[in-house]
């Protein structure tokens, strides 16, 4: 066990800056300064999410979640992340799959802009048509009004 004022080394090999208790391979009570940071992650990226057979939960089923819990499914709560800290890797993946859950949600609302506009250019075109044949009807109304007189 080595002991500094601001180093501890544990025998179990977790080493501590700024603190005497290290709960882990590197403990640092303090902010850290690096140029980068890489993490091996232990869990799988959510690629899985764009898969024919991944379940995405439909806008009001997150809707009704975030009316009950005040946060997204599947990620802490701001409670839970206060108590427990963030787990990087894992909260990195989460945010990742909601940003893939959030593209397969844009892709839809597009895909039904598309549909709407579409019947839309269709029942104007009905009704550009239809007021046409008004127009020629006017038309022809007035005509024989006029040849009758």
């Amino acid at each position: 066990l080595v002991h500094a004022p601001e180093f501890t080394l544990r025998s179990n090999g977790n080493v501590g800056i700024g603190t005497k208790t290290p709960d882990m391979k590197l403990t640092v009570n303090g902010k850290i300064h690096a140029k980068e940071v890489k993490i091996d992650l232990a869990v799988p990226a959510p690629d899985y999410v764009f898969k024919s057979e991944y379940k995405l939960r439909s806008i009001e089923e997150v809707e009704s979640f975030i009316k009950e819990h005040s946060h997204l499914p599947e990620i802490p709560s701001a409670k839970e992340f206060a108590e427990n800290g963030v787990m990087q890797a894992e909260m990195d993946m989460n945010l990742l799959k909601k940003i893939e859950e959030l593209t397969l949600y844009t892709i839809a609302q597009e895909k039904e802009i598309k549909k709407e506009k579409a019947e839309n250019e269709k029942q104007n075109s009905k009704i550009d048509k239809q007021q046409k044949e008004i127009d020629e009807l006017k038309a022809l109304v007035q005509k024989l009004l006029k040849d009758k007189n």
